[in-house]
């Protein structure tokens, strides 16, 4: 793992934007193709009513991010260190949730990032197999590369994006008094849980707590790092703040007046390229499921290398022998858990998913997000912090007032399972 040079916080002012690098790398891989639907979705329900609620989810997830960072900086442990400080009961949770998690959701990755695939190449392979492809190809792009390399990798996918996405939206002639409308919260009727769903997903759930882990896998250690953390997090998800209005826009200028109903998950943005199709021809349509790729597959290179570095951090409180120190990604947990992410969850595209998984799967992931919000508002008030590093009133509202929020929703997800 990368070392502090001395001297390179005094250096600091001059070379910080050319250091921006983690912050894109926990958006990317947090805004894959659920939330490019759901916010798509938004847009064509609401038009851009909704547009205030999509910035506000970025704004949590800022807050959520550089708590998560201001942890690893101000203590120089990680946030599963203080969530073992808590007690023995988030390491039982912790254990089953990334475990239960990695096999559905790598099965969901390697799905949505085929979907694009099939699309732009219908006379090739299925689905299954471009998944299959694409699960293979993420593990060996991070089995064989470390932090630096799976940066500028996301760099690419963040860039491909940004071009695709927004260009569309520019194409589209956004209604710019109706954004400026949309700017100020509304809640249509019977939308408040909806609302509150699209504000939660914006922009990542478990990827969040891997702040941390890239922050340290760049070399930032220690408060001095602070305010390039602080500028790193904020770049990060203005751009994803983009992304998400330029879909908004999408959805709104698209679907919203045509009345086109998306299909339910990642299959959606296949409407939106059958939409853009027809509307403007094959080359834009393909530039968008290229995009959609983009998305999809980012997210599969960020969760296969950022939550094997929690899982290491997992495992390595529990058998200290088994992480070499300053090597996480070498060890053989980091390693395990990458195998564990690519090859059993490749079952579950062909077979269904077994009601109780997808029960279990749905309450421990429902408590992630309460509890990664109200975790970080207790550990960051207390006297493991030192006193400037603590939570100031805003951070303290943001945390709090995510905290209920996620809880809220927690309680629909599981009413909503297929008990």
């Amino acid at each position: 793992m990368a070392k502090t040079q001395p001297g390179a916080a005094a250096q600091l002012p001059k070379a910080r934007w050319r250091l921006i690098g983690p912050g894109l790398v926990v958006a990317a891989t947090g805004v894959g193709a659920g939330d490019l639907v759901a916010t798509a979705v938004a847009g064509s329900r609401y038009g851009y009513t909704l547009l205030w609620a999509a910035v506000l989810g970025c704004l949590i997830k800022i807050s959520l991010a550089e708590a998560t960072g201001r942890w690893h900086l101000a203590t120089d442990t990680t946030i599963f260190d203080g969530w073992r400080s808590l007690g023995r009961w988030t390491t039982v949770y912790f254990g089953g949730y990334i475990v239960i998690w990695g096999f559905i959701y790598g099965a969901t990755a390697m799905s949505a990032s085929g979907l694009p695939l099939v699309a732009l190449f219908p006379d090739g392979p299925d689905l299954r197999t471009w998944g299959i492809l694409s699960g293979l190809l993420g593990l060996v792009c991070v089995w064989f590369n470390r932090y630096a390399v799976v940066e500028k990798l996301m760099m690419v996918f963040v860039g491909v994006m940004f071009v695709v996405v927004v260009g569309i939206a520019i194409r589209v002639a956004p209604d710019t008094g109706a954004m400026v409308a949309g700017l100020w919260p509304t809640l249509p009727d019977g939308s408040v849980l909806y609302t509150l769903g699209l504000i939660g997903g914006v922009g990542g759930t478990i990827t969040l707590a891997a702040y941390g882990y890239w922050v340290t896998a760049k070399g930032w250690r220690g408060p001095a790092w602070m305010p390039m953390m602080r500028l790193d997090n904020r770049v990060a998800y203005a751009t994803t703040g983009l992304f998400v209005v330029s879909m908004l826009v999408i959805g709104a200028e698209l679907l919203h007046a045509a009345e086109v109903s998306l299909t339910q998950g990642d299959r959606g943005l296949l409407d939106v390229g059958a939409v853009l199709e027809d509307r403007f021809g094959s080359l834009t349509a393909n530039l968008f499921l290229i995009g959609f790729f983009a998305a999809s597959f980012s997210s599969v290179i960020g969760v296969w290398h950022g939550v094997s570095l929690l899982f290491t951090d997992f495992v390595s409180r529990l058998r200290p022998a088994a992480v070499p120190a300053g090597d996480p990604e070498r060890s053989w947990p980091f390693r395990a858990y990458l195998l564990w992410l690519t090859f059993p969850p490749m079952a579950l595209l062909w077979l269904d998913q077994p009601i109780g998984l997808i029960i279990t799967y749905g309450v421990l992931g429902a408590f992630f997000m309460p509890f990664l919000a109200l975790t970080l508002l207790w550990l960051l008030n207390t006297s493991q912090v030192p006193r400037e590093w603590r939570n100031g009133p805003i951070s303290n509202v943001m945390l709090f007032g995510s905290g209920v929020m996620f809880l809220i929703l927690c309680v629909q997800q599981v009413r909503d399972l297929p008990w």
